[in-house]
């Protein structure tokens, strides 16, 4: 059986883009003065990403003042609401966010979202529709991460992937369509941090590897049955790791909220091994997914006394070795995304935008401009346009000059 993930084009379908690594093909210039907002529009509380797909924009949300969490669809031109769907979930409270903070995944007229409470709901893209719904966290008797659930779900062929956390059930696999528990497995909490797709061993497979961290290891999972292909250890965790694995040609860097960073390689054959490349106990993304060029990547990290500051760090990709440092680009978080001439774009958590050149020997920002309020979302790009949230609205901004 081939598994294929699942893409579409230019959009922005899932967590970080059609390929999950934070890069989109789109290019974008410096503009001269502040990019132009099309539209935006109220919604409910949380910082999961608008998801961009066939035309329209999906925004995952909590109704303000109640435990009811919806789906609500936009045109993706005029910002025009299209439909909104809600359901109740359970009671959660949180000093930092509470409402939904997983990015929808869109696949044909599918979309899945995943609430904090860790509710997984299935709904028609076209209409609004509710297909299917599963309350993860009360069907697998698992407990809530510290700060709720992160992981935005992965659809490969008829499965949709999600990390649950618990005995038998950290990373848990459903069918698309109907819902039905497919497999579960591994018995340690589940971290905060989405799956990726790996092709270990190159093209001589044909079923690519889920890669999943947990707050012990990062694992190279088939999505056929939940077996596991390769495991490397990670330092432990207890608050859960954050960031989004990066893939990097045959590199895999991991990031954890405050001990370092490791990128490994993935041995080819049919029983790879993972193996360290590199270590660098000072680079800890937080809770922020960073971005990789050819031969560069970026990370943010965190100080978080005596007062917060976020600093964007470029290294080597083959080495660690940072070539580079921004310090204060934020206090807690930046979202960046790679665009398709050599520039990143970087969205901080007081809503600011800027372009940086990603090829630089030193940090050259280019422009900047104000587009939401306070936020901890990584933006969307789409046919030229920048979609982002903040606590109380989505904004769409035109990026093409």
């Amino acid at each position: 059986m081939l598994l294929v993930p699942a893409t579409m084009g230019a959009d922005w379908p899932q967590w970080l883009g059609p390929k999950r690594d934070g890069g989109t093909t789109e290019t974008v210039e410096p503009w001269k003065d502040a990019p132009k907002t099309l539209w935006k529009a109220k919604v409910g509380v949380g910082f999961s990403t608008p998801a961009v797909a066939n035309g329209r924009v999906f925004v995952h949300a909590r109704v303000n003042g109640k435990e009811r969490e919806e789906m609500i669809a936009f045109d993706a031109e005029t910002g025009k609401e299209l439909w909104r769907t809600a359901y109740d979930r359970a009671p959660y409270s949180s000093v930092l966010n509470t409402g939904p903070q997983a990015t929808p995944t869109v696949v044909g007229d599918r979309v899945y979202g995943f609430g904090i409470t860790g509710v997984l709901t299935c709904f028609e893209a076209e209409s609004g529709k509710q297909v299917w719904q599963v309350d993860t966290f009360k069907k697998l008797e698992a407990s809530l991460p510290r700060f709720g659930v992160c992981c935005s779900p992965l659809v490969i062929g008829n499965r949709v992937l999600v990390a649950v956390g618990g005995k038998g059930s950290s990373v848990v696999a459903f069918d698309t369509e109907s819902g039905e528990l497919e497999w579960q497995g591994l018995d340690e909490p589940a971290s905060t941090s989405s799956p990726v797709l790996f092709a270990s061993g190159g093209k001589s497979r044909a079923v690519p590897d889920v890669v999943f961290m947990t707050t012990l290891r990062v694992i190279g999972l088939n999505p056929l049955d939940g077996s596991v292909n390769w495991e490397f250890p990670l330092p432990y965790q207890p608050s859960g790791t954050a960031p989004t694995p990066i893939v990097a040609g045959d590199q895999i860097i991991t990031s954890t909220m405050t001990n370092g960073s490791t990128a490994i390689r993935v041995t080819a054959g049919e029983k790879p091994t993972a193996e360290k490349a590199w270590q660098a106990k000072g680079l800890s993304g937080y809770f922020s997914s960073g971005a990789a060029t050819k031969d560069r990547l970026f990370l943010v990290t965190n100080v978080l006394k005596p007062v917060p500051r976020a600093d964007l760090v470029c290294v080597d990709l083959t080495t660690g070795k940072e070539a580079w440092k921004k310090e204060a680009v934020g206090y807690f978080h930046f979202g960046a995304v790679r665009t398709g001439n050599g520039k990143l774009l970087l969205l901080d958590d007081m809503g600011n935008l800027k372009l940086i050149d990603a090829t630089a020997s030193e940090y050259r920002e280019l422009c900047s401009a104000k587009v939401c309020d306070g936020t901890l979302v990584t933006p969307a790009v789409a046919g030229g346009r920048l979609y982002a949230r903040d606590a109380e609205r989505i904004v769409c901004v035109q990026l093409a000059q």
